[in-house]
């Protein structure tokens, strides 16, 4: 009987110093105290204890200490079970380096490690960050989902959203079939995923389907479904549609107006585009570097270089740096006015690497001015920019034809058989 007494007390003993432990680790307040603990639970040998090695792992990830502190404590330790690989995994995909969620995902599968629905979420957040990257692994995130025994709708609006954000418009309409076999509820963040996935095929009708449904279903949109709406009906170039969604909604953040923005500068209303970003900043929204792209880029393919270079001017008063492709807005917008030598000097003087983009744009302009001096210049260095391409070189070859000078143009044809670069042909899918 003292021995069974002995063993309970012994027993709530330990489970008392686990829980103590638990609660240090949880409440630490700075990396430094966070290493003592650890250290003492490696003197005490509690470290081989599952349960706070686990919570150890989640410390050092909140500390900022993911990589290397939380995977090596994941591969020291003695045992694992689920919830530390789910932890870990979690962890990672809200990481810079959410390709690892992958890697580990997958020996977990193959540690014969059971996938439960902690899981699924995290991978589909990674398999997004990484399509955009160009890297598809939303099947393996469709091979779990599709193990699992139960799954609830928070799963499947995952799973419909990893396929509308990895840009899968016919696999999404396809999952969401599946979806209303399965009698799922649709609700607003499944809505935002099927109009995500109209925009990316311009099926204006099937838009306005759910959006007739998203009136029958919501007592006014949500923040993220009226962006998306804008978002949809801009692509489809129902520009008065989505203009009225925008008036409607009671609150518009930054993404509202630069979605607006945005297509009506692909659309070429500079002078709109314009005009919002003005209504924008009366109503107090800070514009963010996206926003400065889209008015940027409707000032380049309009020709206004004064316009642009006030743009770029604010941007940098509000404090957001300028990266490559703004600058390049700017060279676009000095080339298509016809200053094709000062586009030059300006790409020349600009902090960034002119990319293969932005020297063909150049070049164009080149041809449409008949600046023969400044093609040279730039032919030459987006030939070593992008070397073994024949756009460069025909394009070279063309501005030779358009000015008489045939014989120099044929000469650039036959460099380019010298060297073994072929001039891929034309085609069509009509």
């Amino acid at each position: 009987m003292q021995s069974v007494v002995y063993k309970q007390s012994a027993t709530t003993a330990t489970t008392n110093l686990l829980f103590h432990y638990f609660y240090l680790l949880d409440s630490s307040p700075e990396l430094r105290h966070l290493r003592h603990l650890h250290a003492r639970l490696l003197r005490t040998g509690l470290f081989s204890d599952t349960f706070l090695s686990t919570k150890l792992l989640l410390s050092y990830s909140r500390h900022g200490r993911l990589l290397p502190s939380s995977l090596r404590i994941f591969h020291l330790m003695p045992h694992r079970n689920c919830v530390t690989w789910s932890t870990l995994i979690s962890e990672l995909s809200k990481s810079a380096d959410s390709h690892l969620c992958f890697r580990f995902f997958r020996q977990m599968r193959y540690a014969d490690v059971p996938v439960d629905s902690f899981i699924i979420p995290p991978v589909l957040r990674s398999s997004q960050v990484i399509c955009y990257n160009g890297l598809s692994q939303i099947s393996d995130a469709r091979k779990a989902f599709d193990e699992m025994t139960e799954r609830d709708t928070v799963l499947w609006t995952s799973m419909l959203s990893g396929y509308a954000q990895s840009g899968n418009p016919e696999l999404t309409f396809m999952f969401f079939k599946e979806m209303v076999r399965e009698c799922i509820v649709l609700d607003a963040v499944v809505m935002v995923s099927l109009l995500l996935a109209c925009a990316h095929l311009s099926q204006l009708n099937h838009g306005r389907s759910i959006h007739a449904c998203a009136i029958r279903r919501t007592h006014g949109f949500p923040l993220a479904l009226g962006n998306a709406l804008i978002d949809m009906y801009v692509k489809c170039g129902a520009f008065g549609y989505a203009r009225k969604i925008f008036d409607s909604m009671r609150y518009r953040d930054v993404i509202s107006w630069t979605t607006l923005i945005l297509g009506h500068g692909l659309n070429g209303n500079v002078h709109d585009v314009i005009r919002l970003f003005d209504e924008m900043c009366i109503e107090g929204v800070k514009p963010n570097s996206v926003t400065f792209l889209g008015v940027l880029s409707a000032c380049g393919h309009a020709g206004l270089v004064d316009k642009a270079w006030e743009f770029l001017h604010r941007m940098r008063s509000l404090r957001l740096e300028p990266e490559l492709k703004h600058y390049s807005c700017i060279a676009d917008a000095l080339g298509r006015s016809g200053r094709v030598v000062e586009a030059e000097r300006f790409i020349n003087q600009m902090p960034f690497k002119p990319d293969d983009a932005t020297l063909r744009a150049l070049l164009s302009f080149c041809r449409i001015h008949g600046d023969m001096e400044t093609a040279k210049r730039v032919a030459k260095k987006l030939m070593v920019a992008s070397l073994g391409k024949s756009g460069c070189y025909m394009s070279v070859a063309n501005i030779y034809s358009d000015v008489g000078r045939y014989d120099e143009s044929e000469r650039v044809r036959e460099y380019m058989k010298d060297i073994n670069v072929v001039k891929l042909p034309g085609w069509s899918t009509i």
